[in-house]
Protein backbone atom coordinates (compact mmCIF):
# COMPACT_ATOMS: atom_id res chain seq x y z
CA UNK A 1 0.00 0.00 0.00
CA UNK A 2 1.05 3.45 -0.91
CA UNK A 3 2.21 5.32 2.58
CA UNK A 4 -0.02 8.47 2.93
CA UNK A 5 1.86 11.61 1.59
CA UNK A 6 0.24 15.17 1.98
CA UNK A 7 -2.72 15.91 0.01
CA UNK A 8 -3.49 19.37 -1.97
CA UNK A 9 -5.35 21.82 -0.07
CA UNK A 10 -8.73 22.78 -0.92
CA UNK A 11 -9.44 26.26 1.56
CA UNK A 12 -12.85 26.33 1.96
CA UNK A 13 -16.14 28.10 0.49
CA UNK A 14 -18.76 30.69 0.81
CA UNK A 15 -20.47 28.01 2.84
CA UNK A 16 -19.88 26.55 5.81
CA UNK A 17 -18.09 22.92 4.97
CA UNK A 18 -18.77 19.45 5.80
CA UNK A 19 -16.42 16.33 4.55
CA UNK A 20 -18.36 14.55 2.12
CA UNK A 21 -18.48 10.64 3.02
CA UNK A 22 -16.93 9.03 -0.05
CA UNK A 23 -18.75 6.95 -2.23
CA UNK A 24 -19.21 3.15 -1.89
CA UNK A 25 -16.28 1.58 -3.82
CA UNK A 26 -17.80 -0.28 -7.14
CA UNK A 27 -16.39 -1.65 -10.23
CA UNK A 28 -17.30 1.85 -12.06
CA UNK A 29 -15.58 4.06 -9.55
CA UNK A 30 -12.15 5.78 -9.56
CA UNK A 31 -9.66 3.69 -8.32
CA UNK A 32 -6.22 4.24 -6.52
CA UNK A 33 -3.09 2.22 -7.91
CA UNK A 34 0.32 1.37 -6.82
CA UNK A 35 3.33 -0.38 -8.63
CA UNK A 36 6.31 -1.71 -8.92
CA UNK A 37 8.59 0.97 -7.78
CA UNK A 38 12.20 -1.26 -8.50
CA UNK A 39 10.43 -1.92 -11.45
CA UNK A 40 9.95 1.36 -12.68
CA UNK A 41 13.13 2.79 -11.27
CA UNK A 42 15.05 0.47 -13.54
CA UNK A 43 13.50 1.17 -17.08
CA UNK A 44 15.80 1.96 -19.44
CA UNK A 45 14.47 5.38 -21.21
CA UNK A 46 17.37 5.39 -24.01
CA UNK A 47 14.84 3.56 -26.74
CA UNK A 48 13.35 7.22 -26.81
CA UNK A 49 14.67 9.27 -24.51
CA UNK A 50 15.23 12.00 -26.90
CA UNK A 51 11.39 12.76 -26.93
CA UNK A 52 10.72 12.20 -22.85
CA UNK A 53 13.24 15.20 -22.43
CA UNK A 54 11.40 17.32 -25.18
CA UNK A 55 8.00 16.34 -22.84
CA UNK A 56 9.39 17.41 -19.89
CA UNK A 57 10.55 20.57 -20.59
CA UNK A 58 7.20 21.03 -21.64
CA UNK A 59 5.96 20.44 -18.04
CA UNK A 60 8.71 22.21 -16.82
CA UNK A 61 7.08 25.26 -18.45
CA UNK A 62 3.51 24.97 -16.57
CA UNK A 63 1.83 26.67 -18.81
CA UNK A 64 -1.50 26.39 -16.45
CA UNK A 65 0.69 27.95 -13.33
CA UNK A 66 -1.72 30.70 -13.35
CA UNK A 67 -4.97 29.13 -15.41
CA UNK A 68 -7.20 27.44 -12.09
CA UNK A 69 -7.77 30.98 -10.16
CA UNK A 70 -11.27 31.42 -8.98
CA UNK A 71 -13.55 34.62 -10.33
CA UNK A 72 -16.45 36.55 -9.06
CA UNK A 73 -18.47 34.28 -11.79
CA UNK A 74 -17.92 31.42 -8.75
CA UNK A 75 -19.55 33.61 -6.13
CA UNK A 76 -23.61 32.54 -5.87
CA UNK A 77 -23.33 30.09 -8.86
CA UNK A 78 -24.37 27.46 -6.43
CA UNK A 79 -27.15 28.84 -5.47
CA UNK A 80 -28.77 29.06 -9.03
CA UNK A 81 -28.79 25.41 -9.43
CA UNK A 82 -32.05 23.36 -8.60
CA UNK A 83 -31.64 20.50 -6.43
CA UNK A 84 -32.00 17.70 -9.06
CA UNK A 85 -29.06 19.50 -11.00
CA UNK A 86 -27.19 20.24 -8.01
CA UNK A 87 -26.99 16.08 -6.91
CA UNK A 88 -26.26 15.00 -9.91
CA UNK A 89 -22.89 17.84 -10.61
CA UNK A 90 -21.71 17.54 -6.76
CA UNK A 91 -21.89 13.64 -8.16
CA UNK A 92 -19.32 14.82 -11.30
CA UNK A 93 -17.29 16.70 -9.09
CA UNK A 94 -16.84 14.16 -6.44
CA UNK A 95 -15.74 11.61 -8.97
CA UNK A 96 -14.35 13.35 -10.92
CA UNK A 97 -11.62 15.36 -7.91
CA UNK A 98 -11.34 11.66 -6.70
CA UNK A 99 -10.36 10.63 -10.14
CA UNK A 100 -7.96 13.41 -10.40
CA UNK A 101 -6.48 12.95 -7.07
CA UNK A 102 -5.82 9.56 -7.76
CA UNK A 103 -2.97 10.28 -10.57
CA UNK A 104 -2.17 12.94 -8.17
CA UNK A 105 -1.04 10.23 -5.87
CA UNK A 106 0.36 8.16 -8.27
CA UNK A 107 2.42 10.31 -9.77
CA UNK A 108 3.44 12.15 -6.28
CA UNK A 109 4.57 8.80 -4.95
CA UNK A 110 6.40 7.29 -8.15
CA UNK A 111 8.81 10.80 -8.42
CA UNK A 112 9.46 10.10 -4.63
CA UNK A 113 10.43 6.33 -5.28
CA UNK A 114 12.02 6.58 -8.11
CA UNK A 115 14.04 10.14 -8.19
CA UNK A 116 17.80 8.51 -7.33
CA UNK A 117 17.53 6.07 -9.88
CA UNK A 118 15.65 7.05 -12.48
CA UNK A 119 15.96 11.08 -12.60
CA UNK A 120 14.24 12.32 -16.11
CA UNK A 121 11.17 10.34 -15.30
CA UNK A 122 10.94 11.17 -11.80
CA UNK A 123 10.58 14.59 -12.81
CA UNK A 124 7.98 14.05 -15.34
CA UNK A 125 5.63 12.23 -12.63
CA UNK A 126 6.81 15.75 -10.46
CA UNK A 127 5.21 17.59 -12.91
CA UNK A 128 2.39 15.97 -13.49
CA UNK A 129 1.68 15.07 -9.61
CA UNK A 130 1.66 18.55 -9.80
CA UNK A 131 -0.89 19.11 -12.50
CA UNK A 132 -3.41 16.58 -10.73
CA UNK A 133 -3.31 18.33 -7.87
CA UNK A 134 -4.16 21.17 -8.77
CA UNK A 135 -6.69 19.87 -10.93
CA UNK A 136 -8.41 17.93 -7.76
CA UNK A 137 -7.84 21.17 -5.74
CA UNK A 138 -9.66 23.55 -8.44
CA UNK A 139 -12.53 20.48 -8.46
CA UNK A 140 -12.70 20.35 -4.44
CA UNK A 141 -13.09 23.83 -3.86
CA UNK A 142 -15.99 23.43 -5.93
CA UNK A 143 -17.90 21.41 -4.15
CA UNK A 144 -17.00 23.47 -1.05
CA UNK A 145 -19.22 26.21 -3.17
CA UNK A 146 -22.08 23.47 -2.08
CA UNK A 147 -20.74 23.26 1.84
CA UNK A 148 -19.36 19.81 1.23
CA UNK A 149 -15.61 19.00 0.37
CA UNK A 150 -13.84 15.52 -0.20
CA UNK A 151 -11.66 14.49 3.17
CA UNK A 152 -8.10 14.24 0.67
CA UNK A 153 -6.39 13.26 3.67
CA UNK A 154 -9.19 10.18 4.84
CA UNK A 155 -9.18 9.45 1.17
CA UNK A 156 -4.79 8.90 0.90
CA UNK A 157 -4.89 6.91 4.19
CA UNK A 158 -8.11 4.44 3.94
CA UNK A 159 -9.20 3.70 0.33
CA UNK A 160 -7.84 0.35 -1.09
CA UNK A 161 -4.97 0.60 -3.50
CA UNK A 162 -4.70 -1.25 -6.54
CA UNK A 163 -1.22 -2.76 -7.61
CA UNK A 164 -0.90 -3.09 -11.60
CA UNK A 165 2.20 -4.14 -13.00
CA UNK A 166 4.07 -0.91 -14.54
CA UNK A 167 2.98 -1.74 -18.09
CA UNK A 168 -0.92 -1.86 -16.95
CA UNK A 169 -0.18 1.63 -14.95
CA UNK A 170 0.66 2.94 -18.60
CA UNK A 171 -2.15 1.53 -20.28
CA UNK A 172 -4.74 2.59 -17.83
CA UNK A 173 -3.12 6.16 -17.50
CA UNK A 174 -2.48 6.67 -21.03
CA UNK A 175 -6.41 6.34 -21.44
CA UNK A 176 -7.34 8.10 -18.61
CA UNK A 177 -5.45 11.03 -19.78
CA UNK A 178 -6.47 10.60 -23.19
CA UNK A 179 -10.39 10.03 -22.92
CA UNK A 180 -10.20 12.67 -20.05
CA UNK A 181 -9.19 15.24 -23.13
CA UNK A 182 -11.83 14.26 -25.28
CA UNK A 183 -14.55 14.38 -22.54
CA UNK A 184 -13.11 17.69 -21.36
CA UNK A 185 -12.84 19.15 -24.79
CA UNK A 186 -16.61 18.26 -26.06
CA UNK A 187 -17.93 19.58 -22.88
CA UNK A 188 -16.09 22.79 -23.47
CA UNK A 189 -17.05 23.33 -27.39
CA UNK A 190 -20.38 22.00 -26.19
CA UNK A 191 -21.01 25.07 -24.13
CA UNK A 192 -19.20 27.51 -25.95
CA UNK A 193 -21.90 26.56 -28.78
CA UNK A 194 -24.53 26.83 -26.24
CA UNK A 195 -23.27 29.14 -23.01
CA UNK A 196 -27.03 29.00 -21.67
CA UNK A 197 -26.23 25.36 -21.08
CA UNK A 198 -23.21 26.44 -18.92
CA UNK A 199 -24.51 25.48 -15.36
CA UNK A 200 -21.29 26.39 -13.26
CA UNK A 201 -18.08 28.53 -13.95
CA UNK A 202 -15.64 25.32 -13.54
CA UNK A 203 -16.27 24.60 -17.30
CA UNK A 204 -14.82 27.91 -18.26
CA UNK A 205 -11.62 26.58 -17.78
CA UNK A 206 -11.81 22.81 -19.33
CA UNK A 207 -10.04 23.86 -22.67
CA UNK A 208 -6.89 24.59 -20.55
CA UNK A 209 -7.49 21.73 -18.52
CA UNK A 210 -7.97 19.11 -21.03
CA UNK A 211 -4.87 20.41 -22.20
CA UNK A 212 -2.67 19.04 -18.91
CA UNK A 213 -4.12 15.84 -19.86
CA UNK A 214 -3.23 15.78 -23.32
CA UNK A 215 0.15 16.37 -22.14
CA UNK A 216 0.14 13.33 -19.95
CA UNK A 217 -1.44 11.11 -22.53
CA UNK A 218 1.71 12.06 -24.92
CA UNK A 219 3.79 11.65 -22.11
CA UNK A 220 2.80 7.67 -21.26
CA UNK A 221 2.99 7.20 -25.33
CA UNK A 222 7.04 8.19 -25.30
CA UNK A 223 7.31 5.78 -22.59
CA UNK A 224 5.71 2.91 -24.29
CA UNK A 225 7.67 3.58 -26.97
CA UNK A 226 10.79 3.76 -24.82
CA UNK A 227 9.40 0.25 -23.28
CA UNK A 228 8.53 -1.85 -26.89
CA UNK A 229 7.61 -4.54 -24.99
CA UNK A 230 4.51 -2.97 -23.70
CA UNK A 231 3.38 -2.11 -27.72
CA UNK A 232 4.88 -5.16 -29.63
CA UNK A 233 3.76 -8.78 -29.67
CA UNK A 234 0.87 -10.78 -29.19
CA UNK A 235 0.31 -9.95 -25.68
CA UNK A 236 0.65 -6.57 -25.83
CA UNK A 237 -2.41 -7.13 -28.40
CA UNK A 238 -4.14 -8.83 -25.76
CA UNK A 239 -3.57 -6.28 -23.04
CA UNK A 240 -4.23 -3.53 -25.29
CA UNK A 241 -7.72 -4.69 -25.98
CA UNK A 242 -8.88 -5.66 -22.68
CA UNK A 243 -7.69 -1.91 -21.66
CA UNK A 244 -9.54 -0.40 -24.37
CA UNK A 245 -12.80 -2.16 -23.32
CA UNK A 246 -12.40 -1.95 -19.65
CA UNK A 247 -11.73 1.89 -19.90
CA UNK A 248 -15.03 2.39 -22.47
CA UNK A 249 -17.36 0.24 -21.12
CA UNK A 250 -16.93 1.62 -17.82
CA UNK A 251 -17.06 5.12 -18.98
CA UNK A 252 -20.33 4.46 -20.79
CA UNK A 253 -22.04 2.47 -18.42
CA UNK A 254 -21.52 4.76 -15.54
CA UNK A 255 -22.41 7.91 -17.71
CA UNK A 256 -25.45 6.62 -18.84
CA UNK A 257 -26.39 5.39 -15.23
CA UNK A 258 -25.92 9.31 -14.49
CA UNK A 259 -27.54 10.89 -17.67
CA UNK A 260 -29.21 13.52 -15.86
CA UNK A 261 -25.61 15.03 -15.69
CA UNK A 262 -25.39 14.92 -19.14
CA UNK A 263 -28.76 16.66 -19.93
CA UNK A 264 -28.26 19.33 -17.52
CA UNK A 265 -25.69 20.59 -19.70
CA UNK A 266 -28.03 20.06 -23.35
CA UNK A 267 -26.30 16.47 -24.06
CA UNK A 268 -27.14 13.42 -24.90
CA UNK A 269 -24.77 11.02 -22.64
CA UNK A 270 -24.95 8.02 -25.13
CA UNK A 271 -23.86 10.40 -28.24
CA UNK A 272 -21.48 12.25 -26.05
CA UNK A 273 -20.41 9.08 -24.65
CA UNK A 274 -20.00 7.67 -28.84
CA UNK A 275 -18.11 10.75 -30.26
CA UNK A 276 -15.54 10.54 -26.70
CA UNK A 277 -14.87 6.70 -27.21
CA UNK A 278 -14.27 7.40 -31.36
CA UNK A 279 -12.19 9.91 -30.75
CA UNK A 280 -9.69 8.00 -27.81
CA UNK A 281 -9.63 5.09 -30.27
CA UNK A 282 -8.81 6.97 -32.89
CA UNK A 283 -6.26 8.73 -30.91
CA UNK A 284 -5.08 5.07 -29.45
CA UNK A 285 -3.79 3.71 -32.53
CA UNK A 286 -1.09 6.45 -32.74
CA UNK A 287 0.62 3.94 -29.84
CA UNK A 288 -1.37 1.07 -29.49
CA UNK A 289 -0.82 -2.06 -32.05
CA UNK A 290 -4.59 -2.48 -32.08
CA UNK A 291 -7.94 -0.57 -31.42
CA UNK A 292 -11.12 -1.67 -30.72
CA UNK A 293 -14.01 -2.25 -33.81
CA UNK A 294 -15.96 0.62 -32.41
CA UNK A 295 -18.17 0.98 -35.36
CA UNK A 296 -19.49 -2.60 -35.66
CA UNK A 297 -23.01 -2.46 -35.26
CA UNK A 298 -23.19 -5.24 -31.96
CA UNK A 299 -20.57 -3.04 -30.09
CA UNK A 300 -22.72 -0.81 -28.61
CA UNK A 301 -26.09 -3.27 -28.53
CA UNK A 302 -23.94 -5.13 -26.12
CA UNK A 303 -22.58 -2.28 -24.15
CA UNK A 304 -27.00 -1.66 -23.81
CA UNK A 305 -27.09 -4.78 -22.26
CA UNK A 306 -24.55 -4.44 -19.87
CA UNK A 307 -25.95 -1.28 -18.67
CA UNK A 308 -29.76 -3.22 -18.71
CA UNK A 309 -28.08 -5.64 -16.12
CA UNK A 310 -26.71 -2.98 -14.55
CA UNK A 311 -30.02 -1.16 -13.55
CA UNK A 312 -31.04 -4.51 -12.46
CA UNK A 313 -28.28 -5.00 -10.28
CA UNK A 314 -28.83 -1.61 -8.71
CA UNK A 315 -32.59 -2.86 -8.04
CA UNK A 316 -31.49 -5.89 -6.55
CA UNK A 317 -29.56 -3.95 -4.51
CA UNK A 318 -32.06 -1.45 -3.03
CA UNK A 319 -34.12 -4.36 -3.05
CA UNK A 320 -34.18 -5.14 1.21
CA UNK A 321 -34.09 -8.49 2.75
CA UNK A 322 -31.07 -10.37 3.53
CA UNK A 323 -27.80 -10.21 2.10
CA UNK A 324 -27.93 -14.08 0.54
CA UNK A 325 -30.79 -13.10 -1.02
CA UNK A 326 -29.72 -10.01 -2.80
CA UNK A 327 -26.87 -12.21 -4.02
CA UNK A 328 -28.70 -14.81 -5.21
CA UNK A 329 -30.73 -12.46 -7.02
CA UNK A 330 -27.89 -10.46 -8.52
CA UNK A 331 -25.77 -13.45 -10.02
CA UNK A 332 -27.93 -13.90 -13.07
CA UNK A 333 -27.10 -10.22 -14.34
CA UNK A 334 -23.53 -10.62 -13.30
CA UNK A 335 -22.85 -13.48 -15.40
CA UNK A 336 -24.89 -12.04 -18.49
CA UNK A 337 -22.33 -8.74 -17.85
CA UNK A 338 -19.15 -11.36 -17.77
CA UNK A 339 -20.63 -13.05 -21.17
CA UNK A 340 -21.47 -9.69 -22.82
CA UNK A 341 -17.81 -8.48 -21.55
CA UNK A 342 -16.01 -11.65 -23.22
CA UNK A 343 -18.48 -11.11 -26.55
CA UNK A 344 -16.74 -7.71 -26.63
CA UNK A 345 -13.82 -8.79 -26.53
CA UNK A 346 -13.32 -11.89 -28.78
CA UNK A 347 -14.77 -9.33 -31.38
CA UNK A 348 -11.95 -8.74 -34.05
CA UNK A 349 -9.70 -5.86 -32.91
CA UNK A 350 -8.15 -3.79 -35.85
CA UNK A 351 -4.83 -3.29 -36.53
CA UNK A 352 -3.69 0.43 -36.00
CA UNK A 353 -1.85 0.55 -39.20
CA UNK A 354 -4.73 -0.69 -40.74
CA UNK A 355 -6.83 1.62 -39.13
CA UNK A 356 -8.94 4.34 -40.78
CA UNK A 357 -10.58 7.52 -38.92
CA UNK A 358 -14.28 7.77 -38.97
CA UNK A 359 -15.38 10.50 -40.61
CA UNK A 360 -17.93 13.45 -39.67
Amino acid sequence: MVPPIAAPSAPAGSQAQAFKEPVKDTILTPRFYTTDFDAMAAMDLRPNEVELEAICEEFRKDYNRHHFVRNAEFDGAADKLDPATRKVFVEFLEQSCTSEFSGFLLYKELSRRIKEKNPLLAECFAHMARDEARHAGFLNKSMGDFGLQLDLGFLTANKAYTFFQPKFIFYATYLSEKIGYWRYIAIYRHLQQHPESKIFPIFNFFENWCQDENRHGDFFDALMKAQPDTVRGLQARLWCRFFLLAVFATMYVRDVARKEFYEALGLDARSYDKMVIEKTNETSAKVFPVVLNVAHPKFYERLERIVTNNSALSAADQSGGFAPIRILRKLPFWAANGLEMAKLFLMAPIRSEDFQPAVR
